[in-house]
């Protein structure tokens, strides 16, 4: 099964250059919606591959979901045929996109310029760690480092009694993939009305402190400072799931008329008086006070009486779901969302696109290839003969299936 030319951006061609999570992650957006993503590996393969689980050795459940819908081809770019084929398949391709740093994609000799040599029109991307205008331009980056850079870890450690933590899921990866594949595809909208293509840097770091300054700025928006660049309603202690007499739920009692309403199911609407409820300002100017009386109150019922509470009086809530809740989630179930197909690594089952088109719906294709599975068939696509396919693979420039590991 492939995605490929059923979604909006079916007929877009992607390189693919991109290792690990934050690249892959992005063109597989590109892939679920129906572009021919072909992802270029080095001899030894994407390092994510051999993350287990999973039944091959070279196809971890990770990469297996990441890297779905795309088609594999081994280049050894080091090698000067390898460096030229990747042009010459460069030149009928619409984006390419690298996770390399600057220097290392440089050293290759596959900067943008090189890639506008081939092909003016096409669409550059370079997704990397920090920027390559500042000073941090050459150093490492995985999702562990930008998360503890960008502000988020100290965050964090404002809700686990001062102690530094990650978030349990590779924000800075995914949120710097998502920025990625928007950015491109607005490229792309672009050269439909200038004809020029372009090169475009998505850099994790500031990717992030971008998005965790979207309310963390704060005070700190204006100059002077009105106030710390934090927002405490974010980072109050009491800022957590409430604790019911069985269990736990997430609530959020937020504008005027929540907190009416609760406190008119509550038996007490004279609360709603009380002045630190009074209004959006004042609940926040006392936020602490605010959250540690829902607290207490919410520890004296079950967590399905007050779900039944909360709908009844339409404030947000709902119990707390495990990882394992969702796969069998009676909404998730009904709406389609997990995609379960037979395949030659067994029975898999992926989570869907979250969103939806009308006209042109997106497909999730086949679990990630294997490594160089489909390089002589790219080839032959592109109108490389078969003794110039024969030529590269001697010359190690290109590995056939199953030959590289």
């Amino acid at each position: 099964m492939s995605g490929r030319g059923k979604g909006p951006l079916a007929g877009v061609k992607v390189l693919d250059l991109t290792s690990v999570l934050m690249g892959p992650y992005a063109t597989q957006i590109f892939a679920d919606l129906g572009a021919d993503v072909i992802k270029v590996e080095s001899p030894q393969g994407d390092t994510t591959r051999f993350i287990p689980p999973g039944p091959d050795h070279s196809r971890g459940a990770m990469f297996l979901n990441v890297n779905r819908g795309k088609r594999s081809i081994v280049l050894d770019l080091k090698n000067p045929e390898g460096r030229n084929t990747l042009l010459r398949l460069a030149g009928e391709t619409d984006v390419f996109i690298h996770s390399m740093r600057a220097s290392a994609i440089g050293r290759l000799g596959l900067d943008y310029a090189a890639l506008r040599g081939a092909n003016d029109r096409i669409i550059y991307a370079n997704m990397y760690g920090f920027s390559r205008n500042g000073p941090y331009r050459d150093y490492p980056a995985y999702d562990d480092i930008v998360q503890a850079a960008s502000g988020i870890v100290d965050l964090q450690a404002k809700l686990s009694d001062g102690v530094p933590t990650y978030t349990a899921t590779v924000i800075a990866d995914k949120v710097a993939g998502l920025t990625g594949a928007y950015s491109v595809m607005a490229a792309l909208y672009a050269r439909e009305k200038t004809g020029r293509g372009q090169e475009i840097e998505v850099p994790m770091f500031e990717t992030l402190v971008s998005f965790t300054m979207v309310e963390h700025l704060c005070g700190s928006l204006f100059v002077p400072p009105q106030g710390p660049p934090e927002y405490p309603r974010a980072t109050s202690e009491a800022r957590r799931p409430y604790r019911t007499s069985n269990g736990y739920i997430g609530v959020m009692i937020y504008n005027d008329r929540h907190w009416q309403n609760f406190f008119a199911e509550l038996g007490h609407p004279e609360w709603s008086k009380d002045p630190i409820y009074a209004s959006m300002r004042t609940r926040t100017q006392n936020i602490g006070k605010v959250l540690a009386q829902v607290a207490r109150v919410l520890e004296t019922r079950t967590t399905e009486e007050w779900v039944e509470l909360f709908r009844r009086a339409h404030i947000p809530a709902t119990a707390i779901a495990s990882l394992e809740d969702l796969l069998v989630d009676p909404h998730l179930e009904e709406t389609g969302f997990w995609d379960e197909r037979h395949t030659d690594m067994g029975t898999i089952r992926f989570p869907g696109i979250p969103t939806s088109f009308s006209d042109t719906p997106g497909a999730i294709g086949d679990p990630g290839p294997g490594l160089g599975g489909d390089g002589e068939t790219i080839l032959r696509d592109a109108g490389f003969s078969e003794a110039e396919i024969e030529d590269l693979v001697a010359k190690g420039a290109v590995a056939k299936a199953g030959v590289a590991a």
